[in-house]
């Protein structure tokens, strides 16, 4: 597309249907702030299992034409030059509005659909990353219909365990298994996230440390790694969003380490063809073995989240991101 004066129309896309849902209205919210004004036309749209609508900053809502994503507003039909996906879960992370927007030919912010169903299934991901030589917890996954024994996983994997939600881009239904006769409930906890597959990790005590990746149009940027130091059991829920976790960019590790991490997290990231702004989770065994997490393809965008921080670290402005994103994936 060749570059113009006048505005871009960029949507926001926050909301969604899965647990995180008020957690992305705060990314979208935050995103907003960042972006430039003087160059976009900025349109904060929340979408929930009914109606999608836009929200004006006078309190206005306006409806969305869900059959070819505009909105009319002053007796003018509104298109979208581009879409900044900021749904974290279903279907913003699955590859799910990826797909309806391809259908469409808006682009948006993120890597396709089939990038992002694979990533968004975490059996799916560890199995296609240990063939690039990334080292994973050993697992195991169940479906509704596997039959499975307690003592025998456990025997397996050893206690503890760590038992999660095999699709899901939150920490709920996330749980911490160290006796067998916690197993089956930490199991049906899972389900109840992702009613289809469960994963159970072996438990890797270590240091845990997340990466953000984006690619800048010349180079692709590896940043600060974080150190998450949880004041529970682990990175849950409440460590992540309540408070309940102290995250120290860059991570207290020696230089060699963080260098390793930033080369792990880059090599991933090819590795999966990512697009746009990600998050590599690692924990490091014994200090010297990064164990790969999980990757996050619409991380967290808040006020708190892990990413802006690496940023400010990194002498990088939020709003220079988001610019260069959206130039590079508009070919400007």
């Amino acid at each position: 597309m060749a570059v113009t004066n006048h505005k871009l129309n960029i949507a926001i896309v926050a909301g969604g249907f899965s647990s995180e849902r008020e957690i992305s209205l705060q990314s979208g919210t935050q995103i907003a702030r960042w972006l430039d004004r003087t160059k976009y036309r900025i349109f904060p749209i929340e979408i929930n299992t009914g109606d999608w609508v836009y929200r004006a900053d006078n309190g206005e809502i306006v409806a969305i034409d869900k059959s070819d994503f505009t909105l009319s507003k002053d007796g003018n039909k509104i298109r979208f030059d581009f879409v900044i996906i900021a749904v974290h879960g279903h279907p913003g992370e699955n590859g799910v509005l990826q797909s309806y927007f391809d259908l469409l030919g808006i682009r948006y912010s993120t890597a396709g659909p089939q990038i992002s169903a694979l990533t968004f299934d975490k059996h799916l991901s560890k199995i296609y990353l240990e063939k690039f030589g990334i080292i994973t917890a050993r697992s195991v996954l169940l479906t509704r219909h596997t039959e499975y024994h307690p003592q025998q996983i456990t025997k397996g994997l050893g206690l503890p365990l760590i038992v999660k939600p095999n699709a899901s881009g939150s920490s709920f239904g996330v749980s911490l298994v160290k006796k067998v006769d916690e197993l089956e409930p930490a199991i049906q906890k899972a389900f109840e996230e992702d009613k289809n597959k469960v994963l159970i990790e072996e438990y890797i005590e270590g240091t845990e440390v997340s990466c953000g990746v984006f690619y800048d149009g010349t180079e692709l940027l590896a940043f600060p790694p974080t150190e998450i130091v949880s004041k529970t059991d682990f990175f849950d829920y409440e460590a992540k969003y309540m408070g309940q976790s102290e995250e120290i960019t860059p991570a207290r590790l020696p230089n060699s380490m963080l260098q390793q991490i930033q080369e792990t997290a880059r090599k991933i990231y090819r590795a999966f063809l990512c697009e746009g702004i990600v998050r590599v989770d690692f924990i490091i065994k014994n200090g010297k073995t990064p164990y790969f997490l999980e990757i996050n393809t619409v991380p967290g965008m808040s006020a708190e989240s892990i990413f802006p921080k690496q940023a400010r670290v990194k002498g990088m402005e939020m709003t220079e991101i988001y610019d260069k994103l959206i130039k590079n994936k508009l070919g400007q």
